[in-house]
C-alpha cells in the first residue's frame, strides 16, 4: 500500500549511509606530502616548479603534469584498522601526466580502510603544455618522437618508483608499519613503473607484493630475480591501446619462475579503468585484489 512504509527499502538504505560513514571515518584524509628526495632528483637538473593539477575532460578525471619534484602523499588508516603493510600507488597517464584520483588518491583511500598505509607517488613526467592529453595523442600518433620521450622520461620514472619503495621501507618506523611488507601497484604507465621496480629492485628496496595493472611500456628485458615478490596482474581483452598480452607475458614470467602470481583478464573494461564505475565486472578489480592480499597475509595485523 502506497501510505505505508517500506521498512525493508528504509533499512537497506540506513545499512548505506552507515557504511558510506564508516568508511569515510575509517580513512584519514591525505595528511603529509614528502619530497622523496632531499633536493635535485638523481638524473635532472634544476628545473622551476611547473606542477599543475587539472580536470581532464578527455579523461573524466582530474590529472597532475609537469611532475619535476617527486613526492609521496600519505593516506593513513586509523589506528585501529591499522595492520602494518604498506602500500606505493603509481598512477597512470602514458608518463606526460597522472590519473591522480582514479588511479591515486581513490584507490589510497580504499586500501587504507583495509588497515593499509597508502603512499600516492607522483613520479617525474614529460614536460606537456594546457591539455596533456591532447599532447600524448598528437605524441603517441608519432612513434619514434614518442619512443624517444619514453627513452628519455621512463628510466626517471622507474627511478622514483625505486626510491619510493626504499624511501618507506627506510622510514617504516615512522608511520608504524613493517619494512618487510611494503608493495607497489601500478596502472598503466604506472605499471610499467610498479613492474620495472619488481625487476631491479636492491635488497633494501625490495616490494613484498607487486600489482601492475594494465601496464604499458615494459621494457621486459631483465630476468626475474630470485626472490621475486608475488605479483597480481589486471587488465582487460578490450584495452584500447592493447595491453592485455603485456600483461599476460608479465604472469608467464612469474609462472615460467615458479613464483606467486595471480592474473585476471576481464573481458570488458577498456584501458584506465581504474576505479570508475562502468557497471561491469571490472568494476570490482580492487576487491579482488583484496581478497588477493588477504590470503598473502598483508591484511593480517
Amino acid at each position: 500500500m502506497g501510505g505505508l512504509i517500506d521498512w525493508s527499502a528504509m533499512k537497506t538504505f540506513v545499512v548505506r549511509i552507515l557504511s558510506i560513514v564508516l568508511s569515510l571515518t575509517a580513512v584519514a584524509a591525505a595528511q603529509d606530502v614528502i619530497p622523496l628526495y632531499s633536493g635535485v632528483a638523481p638524473g635532472s637538473t634544476e628545473a622551476s616548479n611547473q606542477e599543475k593539477q587539472y580536470f581532464s575532460k578527455t579523461w573524466n578525471t582530474e590529472i597532475v603534469t609537469n611532475v619535476t619534484r617527486p613526492t609521496l602523499t600519505v593516506f593513513k588508516p586509523t589506528a585501529e584498522l591499522k595492520n602494518g603493510t604498506a602500500i606505493v600507488i603509481c598512477p597512470g597517464g602514458g608518463f606526460m601526466a597522472l590519473s591522480i584520483e582514479s588511479e591515486g588518491a581513490e584507490v589510497a583511500k580504499y586500501l587504507a580502510a583495509k588497515g593499509m598505509t597508502a603512499f600516492v607517488l607522483k613520479y617525474r613526467l614529460a614536460h606537456t603544455g594546457d591539455d596533456a592529453n591532447q599532447d600524448f595523442n598528437l605524441l603517441y600518433a608519432d612513434k619514434p618522437k614518442f619512443l624517444e620521450m619514453l627513452d628519455t622520461v621512463e628510466p626517471l620514472s622507474i627511478a622514483d618508483g625505486l626510491a619510493a619503495v626504499t624511501y618507506v621501507r627506510k622510514h617504516a618506523s615512522e608511520w608504524g608499519i613493517s619494512p618487510d611488507r611494503v608493495g607497489i601497484i601500478g596502472f598503466s604507465a604506472g605499471g610499467a613503473v610498479t613492474a620495472e621496480v619488481a625487476f631491479h629492485y636492491t635488497p633494501e628496496g625490495r616490494p613484498a607484493f607487486v600489482a601492475p595493472i594494465y601496464a604499458g611500456g615494459l621494457r621486459q628485458d631483465a630476468p626475474l630475480p630470485a626472490d621475486a615478490p608475488p605479483l597480481f596482474v589486471a587488465a582487460a581483452t578490450d584495452d584500447s591501446l592493447g595491453l592485455a598480452p603485456q600483461s599476460i607475458a608479465l604472469y608467464q614470467k612469474w609462472l615460467d619462475a615458479h613464483k606467486s602470481a595471480e592474473l585476471h583478464i576481464y573481458a570488458k573494461g577498456g584501458h584506465g579503468f581504474g576505479m570508475r564505475k562502468q557497471n561491469l565486472p571490472t568494476d570490482h578489480w580492487i576487491d579482488r585484489f583484496s581478497d588477493w592480499l588477504q590470503m598473502q597475509g598483508f591484511l593480517n595485523k
